[in-house]
């Protein structure tokens, strides 16, 4: 069961996909080295996946934000909601957009306790609040966000990708998609070469 990409729902075949999915994982595994288990997972639905990987392209494509803190924005939601997917896979990625490897851990745990900029932690804070707490976000968080730095532009991305990846961890919990053994050792140093 550990292989499978997801525990509650069967995966569908890769041949048995409309082509312009099974040519979208093809680019993925080529790109990663491997198949990131949400691939297959949202393959599930055909018509679901399209609109989510279009999305997750936007947000990344086109964004005010350097892509380590859209990174650092998905693993502190993904900690907030406990989605062992997203913690792992995009921890990977925050080691290696940030060149970091403990920044991932410090924030999947508790981004008050980060080493963190002032720019950062006001961001990840208002995360935390939009993600465990949305009702709670009010102007003040908006200019907090301004006052140290952040553009309009910027502050909407925010949102956006924290928006989508409470989407994610909660379909990622619910399905029980799995991540990838590979995800785990990503961006972190050899001992080896230590």
């Amino acid at each position: 069961m550990a292989d499978e990409p997801m525990t509650e729902f069967d995966v569908p075949d890769r041949e048995e996909l409309p082509e312009d999915i099974q040519e979208r994982i093809a680019e993925e595994t080529e790109q990663a080295g491997f198949t990131p288990n949400v691939f297959e997972a949202f393959a599930y639905k055909p018509s679901h996946f399209r609109a989510f990987f279009a999305y997750h392209d936007a947000l990344v494509e086109d964004s005010a934000l350097e892509r380590e803190e859209i990174e650092m924005i998905v693993v502190t939601a993904s900690g907030v909601n406990d989605c062992y997917y997203c913690i792992v896979a995009h921890g990977a990625l925050l080691r290696i957009y940030g060149e970091d490897p403990l920044l991932a851990d410090q924030l999947a745990a508790n981004h008050r306790a980060a080493d963190l900029s002032e720019r950062h932690r006001a961001m990840l804070d208002v995360v935390e609040t939009l993600t465990d707490a949305p009702g709670e976000v009010d102007s003040a968080d908006l200019e907090r966000l301004r006052e140290v730095g952040f553009s309009e532009e910027a502050i909407w991305d925010i949102a956006s990708v924290t928006a989508y990846y409470n989407l994610s961890n909660r379909m990622a919990s619910f399905a029980d998609i799995r991540p990838n053994e590979e995800f785990h050792t990503l961006g972190r140093p050899d001992p080896e070469e230590e």
